[in-house]
């Protein structure tokens, strides 16, 4: 059945369970990652469809079941399951995504790898995709591609389908022109973006890199600049842009560049907070610390989220203020991201590294100023660790977003806690009344965790209420909400493109 709505993503929206032998589809248990909203778009037309892939033994198979039809509470739709071989898989997300664009993208230019890049791999599996999308669309349909792993499939897909609305969505961060061109495939990558009728990104300052990226490759005009919100420009963060091209020109193509920062379902982490279980565990946590102040530091292993560099001021601060010895514990929770990736195991072993030399030097048989933990936590349990915490401390390097800051807001249903939050996560526009830190800044590091310890109640309350306003202002119905205005209005780019185009 042709689908109006096809969304191109690298992950099932399912998760897949063996039981008894069996595979049983189930749903995401992630209260925050975006899988849930997308297919809520679902239940706005008669028929949707997923594209995403799916490891194989043997991609060939007769066996494989390719297209599947699912039901569920947002609606009915189709899943495109694109199978790919190990190497492939290896090839496409582990090395030509991870190893060569995710350094650029958050502007590790020392940690670029090209040589073991195979391009014509990455081209194929984004082909792929977008002979998949093309066809499940219906005529005119909207096909929403979703992040950098994918950015070849919008100018094929154009190719395919020239009838189609297109959108893209990044959801990491866009580097400088500066170090975007670093990419040898950079004016093939742009070259299908602006085959786009809207490109999406978190905020203002990735967009602007974009346009900046985009002209310097291509001819490309501006033909319509906005003003940003003052509630997304906050003085002394790093990523404020004060203006932002929304419609730009390109070979007789008009492009729509969007801003919409994601969000937390503020609603549902606010009902984990008021669970009488939740707050039974916090109200053990607190009792376990007893007068000990309780910094949680949550994040994946990845040489982005500036783990080891904030471990190493937590060892200054305890250096230079042996007043807190005894009086303060840092959680620090890092995630191994991917096991079959040396950069990562590295990563790991330097955050080890350092939490057992903090312990070793300041540490005693009552009190171990470092608990570090490499395991997921349940979301319920982390809600309590928000609640117990006095402090959230997030520094990444670089972030698109940072969802674990809003997440740390929308549970302090008791407006109290301080949030000290790097000024290089995307989230920082947003949340300016947060304590800024520049995680490249030993004295910002340290100075921001001290200020945060010493904060009075009233201004840790007056800090938390602006901050609940801006989390709830942007929660993630509001990023589905503008989205799918966003959508309405392509039909117009789409329809002055195609008329151009004749």
């Amino acid at each position: 059945m042709p689908s109006d709505l096809v969304i191109v993503y690298h992950r099932q929206p399912y998760e897949e369970v063996e039981v008894d032998g069996r595979i049983e589809l189930r749903e995401n248990k992630s209260p925050n990652g975006i899988v849930p909203t997308l297919k809520s778009f679902f239940g706005s037309v008669e028929h949707g469809a997923w594209i995403a892939w799916k490891q194989a033994n043997d991609p060939s198979s007769p066996d494989f079941e390719q297209v599947i039809d699912i039901t569920d509470d947002y609606g009915s739709y189709s899943v495109s399951r694109l199978p790919l071989s190990p190497k492939q898989v290896r090839e496409f997300y582990h090395v030509t995504s991870k190893e060569a664009f995710w350094p650029i993208l958050h502007g590790f230019r020392e940690r670029y790898n090209y040589d073991p890049v195979d391009w014509p791999n990455f081209r194929e599996v984004n082909w792929r995709f977008a002979e998949a999308a093309a066809a499940e669309a219906a005529e005119n349909a909207v096909v929403w591609v979703h992040d950098y792993n994918l950015w070849l499939v919008a100018g094929y897909l154009r190719k395919l389908r020239p009838d189609v609305r297109i959108a893209f969505f990044h959801h990491t961060p866009f580097p400088s022109a500066d170090m975007f061109n670093v990419l040898p495939w950079r004016k093939e990558i742009v070259e299908s973006l602006v085959q786009c009728d809207v490109v999406g990104f978190h905020i203002p300052r990735y967009a602007a890199n974009f346009v900046s990226v985009a002209r310097s490759l291509l001819d490309v005009d501006v033909i319509r600049r906005e003003q940003v919100g003052n509630d997304m420009i906050f003085e002394g963060t790093a990523l404020t842009e004060r203006s932002l091209p929304t419609l730009l020109r390109c070979e007789g193509r008009e492009v729509a560049v969007s801003v919409a920062p994601v969000g937390v379902d503020v609603d549902y982490i606010a009902q984990c907070a008021s669970d009488p279980d939740t707050l039974r565990r916090a109200g053990s946590i607190r009792t376990d610390l007893g007068e000990s102040r309780l910094i949680l530091s949550v994040g994946r292993t990845d040489y982005t989220k500036g783990g080891v560099e904030q471990l190493d001021s937590f060892e200054r601060v305890l250096e230079n203020n042996r007043d807190l010895h005894g009086k303060v514990r840092l959680m620090h929770v890092s995630v191994t991201a991917n096991r079959n990736m040396s950069v990562y195991a590295q990563i790991q072993n330097d955050i080890e590294a350092a939490a057992g030399r903090i312990n070793g030097r300041f540490g005693t048989l009552e009190w171990q100023p470092v608990a570090l933990i490499t395991r997921p936590i349940p979301f319920t349990d982390l809600i309590a660790y928000y609640l117990a915490a006095d402090i959230a401390w997030i520094t990444p390097l670089a972030d698109g977003m940072n969802l674990v800051a809003k997440e740390f807001v929308a549970t302090r249903n008791d407006g109290d806690g301080v949030l000290v939050l790097s000024e290089f996560a995307g989230a920082a526009v947003e949340m300016g009344s947060a304590v800024i830190a520049n995680p490249f800044s030993y004295r910002s590091m340290d100075e921001a965790i001290v200020t945060a310890l010493g904060m009075p109640e009233k201004e840790r309350r007056q800090r938390m209420e602006i901050l609940r306003r801006a989390v709830a202002r942007r929660d993630i119905k509001a990023w589905g909400a503008q989205l799918k205005d966003e959508f309405k209005a392509l039909r117009g780019y789409a329809e002055r493109n195609i008329t151009n185009a004749a």
